[in-house]
């Protein structure tokens, strides 16, 4: 028997890989500008290693990593910042001939072995390793399908995994056609790298809550923020880009506040807006609910209807009344959230709230309304706020409805 091998046709193991980039220049550094596809992303990177941090990053928080694998996998509109990563000087660049000019060329990168690769993350360690493990985690999943497939005998069995091995293997062909950015530094100095991570980690501005609840639209009490923010109690009264409600600053609330209080009507002061709650509630709807509790207090309490109406200014309302503060509104969205659940109308809750009315004023003194047994731990002498510990938050909601049923002497007559 006689055959020939195309010897063309076989190549040894690879050791490094070729991708289009474009070449550029940053703090007298030089930089390549590359697109690497998420199923290459572990062997052009290291992986971040949980056990073992690389000394010159920070060390990798496992459950951020695999949030962002999740937020790739089960989010088509998906967007991620370019990765940064420095060469020591392993890459080679060839300029595309005719291409001078533009800096468009073939970048070789040396293949990375796990966590031993020649370019290091200086920021993008948890979107690496967040990628990687959701690749693996559906990887294992189709493997885990396949032999429970080969074992079954049950049809109805069958057809279940059948479609669950297609919803698997759809998002992981999605997947292998998507691409994440990376930036590589050529820096051949081991302490100038260093303190490249270190001028990264300076100049990144986080993002507040403020605008996380004003942009971040997976979530429906920041989804519906511009339109719950039209009401008059709200309108041109809300920060959008601040958290924190200082003595001077002009505003009612935050957007985050805002959003606090849209969560405290719909599922309590400690509720949870989960996935499948938020599958479940039409945006409208919720719309509809804190309007109907904004309008509930305006009606009940005379300082925030002066507000709405534009003759109280916020910083008044701060100075004179627990109505000012984020907590006590909080609490009285909690307490309209547990009796409405308990079918009381609007019209019982504003009576009740307008009864609460003359016990508003701040700061707090002893013979205060709060400063009862029942509700004292709740509350500070001299303080314009009631603790914001959710604890105390739902403490009080809980004293609070109780009242509505059995007022105290105070709210009697």
């Amino acid at each position: 028997m006689s055959f020939s091998v195309d010897t063309s046709r076989l190549s040894s193991a690879r050791r490094s890989s070729t991708h289009l980039a474009s070449r550029s220049v940053q703090g007298g550094r030089i930089v390549y500008s590359v697109r690497i596809p998420l199923t290459s992303l572990d062997q052009v990177l290291p992986v971040p290693s949980v056990e073992e941090p690389d000394p010159d990053n920070r060390k990798v928080t496992p459950k951020h990593a695999k949030d962002f694998g999740d937020y790739v996998a089960q989010n088509k509109a998906w967007v991620a910042p370019t990765l940064l990563a420095r060469d020591n000087g392993g890459c080679e660049f060839t300029l595309v001939p005719g291409a001078e000019s533009s800096g468009i060329g073939y970048l070789e990168i040396p293949l990375s072995i796990g966590s031993v690769s020649p370019l290091l993350i200086i920021d993008g360690q948890h979107r690496v390793l967040g990628i990687h493990l959701t690749l693996k985690d559906i990887g294992d999943q189709i493997t885990k399908v396949d032999r429970e497939l080969a074992k079954t005998t049950r049809p109805d069995r069958a057809s279940t995994l059948t479609t669950t091995r297609k919803t698997l293997t759809d998002q992981l062909a999605r997947l292998e056609q998507e691409s994440m950015g990376l930036d590589i530094y050529v820096e051949p100095d081991n302490i100038r790298a260093r303190q490249m991570f270190v001028d990264v980690a300076d100049n990144a501005k986080g993002i507040s809550s403020a605008l996380r609840s004003r942009f971040d639209s997976s979530k429906v009490a920041n989804r519906i923020l511009d339109r719950v923010i039209n009401h008059a109690l709200f309108k041109d009264r809300i920060d959008l880009e601040q958290d924190r409600m200082t003595a001077r600053n002009p505003n009612l609330m935050g957007a985050k506040h805002v959003a606090d209080l849209t969560r405290g009507v719909a599922v309590g002061v400690a509720g949870r807006m989960g996935r499948k709650r938020e599958a479940e509630i039409a945006d409208e709807v919720l719309v509809e609910k804190i309007h109907r509790f904004l309008d509930c207090i305006c009606d009940a309490f005379p300082e925030l209807s002066a507000v709405a109406e534009r003759t109280l200014t916020p910083l008044e309302l701060r100075k004179n009344s627990l109505l000012g503060s984020v907590g006590m509104l909080r609490v009285l969205a909690g307490v309209y959230r547990e009796l409405r659940e308990s079918a009381v109308p609007d019209e019982e809750i504003t009576a009740f709230f307008a009864r609460l009315a003359p016990h508003m004023n701040a700061p707090i003194s002893e013979g205060s309304l709060w400063f009862r047994s029942e509700t004292k731990q709740d509350f500070a002498v001299n303080q314009s706020s009631p603790s914001t510990l959710t604890q105390n938050l739902q403490h009080l909601v809980s004293v609070i409805t109780k009242w509505y049923h059995t007022p105290p002497l105070e709210l009697q007559g």
